[in-house]
């Protein structure tokens, strides 16, 4: 089959030649974005693998609706308890660090309900860009990584949250979201694998339009669509050192002294971006967010969309014949570290909460990833410098935001030489 670039002319023109830093679901959607108009792309990736860091296996929630920041009043009250691990399933882990402190400060301002509710639907705005996106590249090329367009359901026990959330519906309505509250009874009718749990929630929300997908399998098969169609060149195991800018020109040094030359960068390496741009401040812009998952067989009653029980915070997934589940957000986490402990109190919570969804007891070995998060929950897409942009500080939501970020910077670096 004949590949056909996009024409681009005039503001929209990409540049010549770009280096992607990353390759997991943010970077490999930024390569497709801009080859996709015409840019000689070179991806360069510390891992063995695209996909390998915290895209390698996420919650695979494609949530492009449920967008909500992190920072809100109600957070702001918990954060007593949450400092002192009270709450098993989110965790704060101070550090007397003046970058982390910065941080806190600026999180603690994007706490008023006026802040909440202006990054939530910011970030929803550019969650149905994605679903734009993911939808165009899907009807151009054949990407195999699971994708279904399943609907999301989330699962309420406390009245005062249930009905919090079911104000936020009605905004989201008011935006162009496609969102349904519905009774308990709704509820189990429109999935069944909330049967047994009946009695122990008291509303919940559905999300028709939300999809899902393997991010790991994503990677790597976009990438290979990179290589064979646009030309896209791939280097892996390749540490960036540092970068500086030199006459017309990005010049790269790699840990093992490779130089790279090329027109533009666009840094998309997750939270290892901040030692990348530390004379450009990030240092105190993001947070690291270490989060778990397991991947099980289908149980009994296993899920059919995606499930949040928002109460123990946690996702159920159906993913590839087996059950994705992921929870335990911990911030300040630096190491992506597997602790036992904390894999087996991520399958005590699920099993509290469905326990026919899976079988537990057959669950791999738990993966461990740590997402950027910025202070206001949305992404960093802009330039630092007239040669280099960034794509950093999607947070949890990077899966969800990988293809409407990348084509922003696209449009952002559109007509630069």
């Amino acid at each position: 089959e004949c590949m056909v670039r996009e024409k681009t002319s005039g503001a929209n023109m990409p540049p010549r030649r770009a280096l992607v830093v990353g390759a997991g679901v943010v970077g490999v959607a930024t390569a497709y974005a801009l080859a996709r108009r015409g840019a000689e792309v070179t991806i360069l990736d510390k891992g063995d693998a695209p996909g390998s860091g915290a895209s390698f296996a996420n919650g695979a929630q494609l949530s492009y609706i449920y967008t909500e920041a992190l920072a809100n009043s109600t957070l702001l009250k918990r954060l007593p308890a949450l400092a002192l691990g009270l709450d098993s399933g989110f965790r704060l882990r101070p550090v007397y660090d003046p970058c982390q402190i910065r941080w806190l400060l600026q999180f603690l301002r994007n706490c008023t309900q006026r802040r909440f509710l202006a990054n939530t639907l910011a970030g929803m705005e550019l969650g149905l860009e994605s679903r734009l996106a993911m939808q165009a590249l899907l009807s151009r090329h054949s990407v195999d990584f699971g994708h279904k367009a399943a609907g999301k359901i989330l699962i309420y026990q406390d009245r005062e949250a249930f009905r919090s959330a079911c104000e936020l519906v009605e905004i989201r309505q008011r935006h162009g979201a496609e969102q349904e509250i519905l009774s308990p009874d709704e509820a189990v009718r429109t999935e069944y694998a909330l049967t047994e749990q009946r009695q122990k929630f008291v509303g919940a929300i559905y999300s028709p339009q939300e999809e899902l997908g393997d991010p790991n399998r994503f990677c790597c098969a976009l990438l290979a669509l990179l290589q064979q169609d646009y030309g896209v060149q791939v280097k892996l195991e390749t540490m960036v050192e540092s970068w500086k800018i030199e006459n017309e020109s990005v010049i790269v040094e790699t840990k093992a002294g490779e130089q790279i030359v090329s027109s533009q960068i666009v840094i998309c390496a997750g939270i290892e971006a901040g030692s990348l741009l530390k004379k450009h401040r990030l240092g105190s812009a993001l947070m690291p967010m270490k989060g778990y998952s397991i991947t099980a067989p289908r149980g009994q009653a296993a899920p059919t969309m995606s499930i949040t029980d928002v109460a123990r915070k946690v996702v159920f997934c159906p993913l590839d014949g087996k059950v994705r589940i992921a929870g335990l957000a911990e911030l300040g986490v630096r190491n992506a570290l597997i602790d036992p402990r904390r894999v087996e109190k991520l399958k005590s919570i699920a099993a509290d909460a469905l326990p026919e969804a899976a079988d537990y007891k057959a669950s791999n070995g738990g993966w461990a990833g740590i997402r950027p998060m910025t202070a206001n929950s949305l992404p960093l897409i802009r330039k630092v410098a007239p040669r280099v942009t960034i794509n950093v500080g999607h947070g949890m939501l990077g899966w969800t935001y990988a293809m409407g970020s990348a084509e922003r910077v696209a449009r952002l670096m559109g007509g630069l030489e």
